[in-house]
């Protein structure tokens, strides 16, 4: 292996996944978003200092914005170090930013942060439009996935 697929390989991947948000919310629709960064955040994030559990997105003003998440300050900054939770810019296609305000405008329906990953050196962000789960959804859901588990221990006897 080549000395540049490794460092391809090293840069890239997820740096964190939001496991809360499968789980208290139903996924309908997924996308790829960019985000605007200072120097300090983008350091940060590569040291994996990232937390989406609050995060969501929100649109305003014909743009979407990521609120909430929260990137803790670099360690080698200095005084010029960003706002760990300030609002960041989203970078999508005109047309994507109009279909998915006019899907959170909906009753029930959220931008959610599915997972934060690097790819090609640049931060990118997996959104997903979602609706919150009631307390017995929740327990639909376990209730068929422990059926599909023991539904594939018996086929594998």
């Amino acid at each position: 292996m080549s000395k540049k697929k490794k460092t391809e390989q090293k840069q890239s991947g997820t740096v964190v996944n939001n496991r809360r948000a499968r789980r208290n919310y139903e996924v309908l629709d997924s996308v790829e978003a960019g985000m605007v960064l200072t120097g300090t955040e983008i350091k940060a994030i590569r040291e994996g200092r990232v937390n989406l559990s609050d995060a969501y997105g929100k649109p305003e003003s014909g743009e979407l914005w990521l609120v909430n998440m929260h990137i803790a300050q670099y360690s080698a900054g200095s005084n010029n170090n960003h706002e760990p939770t300030r609002p960041r810019k989203l970078l999508l296609h005109k047309d994507e930013i109009i279909r998915l305000s006019r899907q959170v405008s909906e009753r029930g329906l959220t931008l959610v942060p599915m997972r934060l990953y690097i790819q090609r050196h640049r931060a990118k962000v997996e959104l997903a439009v979602a609706r919150g789960r009631r307390l017995y959804d929740k327990r639909r859901a376990i209730i068929d996935r422990e059926r599909e588990r023991e539904a594939l221990q018996a086929v594998r006897r």
